[in-house]
């Protein structure tokens, strides 16, 4: 088995990576809502905060009642207590990637996680 993998994701409404990509640390996903649609429910995590990246189009995230609008190259954080659900603009869809890991979970990251080999 070699030690990484590589996949293709094609336009469909979501495609969560965990499984295809054998996960250990995160959970990430690639969703599409189409123009006027939402995600249809709200929802909290327990332990886990969201990192959300707009990767086209726009819309609306409800975050604990407020709402913030999103648009392409936007990136949003969420604690795990934030209730939130997503929408569509009326005349756009939105795609957006989004990135779910342990709170305060990240021990070192980039340059202090990496061994350089010459």
């Amino acid at each position: 088995m070699e030690n990484f993998k590589k996949i293709t994701v094609t336009d469909i409404p979501r495609t969560e990576l965990h499984d295809i990509l054998n996960l250990t640390g995160a959970e990430i996903s690639i969703n599409t809502l189409p123009a006027g649609t939402s995600v249809p429910f709200s929802h909290y995590h327990k332990a886990n905060e969201e990192i959300y990246g707009i990767l086209n189009g726009a819309g609306t995230a409800l975050l604990d009642g407020k709402n913030v609008k999103l648009a392409k190259g936007d990136w949003l954080r969420i604690s795990p207590s934030v209730h939130r659900q997503f929408f569509a603009e009326e005349n756009s869809d939105i795609t957006y990637i989004c990135i779910q890991v342990k709170e305060n979970s990240l021990g070192a990251f980039t340059a202090a996680d990496a061994e350089i080999i010459q």
